[in-house]
C-alpha cells in the first residue's frame, strides 16, 4: 500500500446500510460495491457480522438488574444539590 492512499474508516450506521443491503440479496456484491464505494470483500464481511450479531441479539438472556445499583447514584447526586423554590 502506498503512503498516499489511506484507510477510509466508515461509521457503524454505514456498515449496517451496507450490510443489510447485502443480506436483502436484491443485488450482487459487485452491485453494492459499485454504490457504495467499498470492496465486496468489505461487504461480505460486514453482512457476516450482522448476521452473527443479530443471532446473538435474539438469543442472549436479558441480564437481571439491581434496581438498587442504578438509583444508588442518583440518591447521591440528588442528596448533594440543594434545591430551591422559586418563591423563596
Amino acid at each position: 500500500m502506498s503512503d498516499t492512499k489511506k484507510r477510509r474508516r466508515h461509521s457503524p450506521e454505514f456498515k449496517a446500510k451496507v450490510a443489510l443491503e447485502a443480506a436483502k440479496g436484491e443485488k450482487t456484491l459487485s452491485q453494492l460495491a459499485s454504490e457504495f464505494g467499498v470492496a465486496p470483500v468489505q461487504i461480505s464481511q460486514w453482512k457476516r457480522q450482522l448476521l452473527e450479531g443479530a443471532t446473538d441479539l435474539f438469543g442472549r438472556k436479558r441480564r437481571e438488574v439491581d434496581p438498587d445499583a442504578l438509583t444508588a447514584p442518583l440518591y447521591h447526586v440528588s442528596g448533594t444539590v440543594k434545591m430551591t423554590h422559586p418563591g423563596n
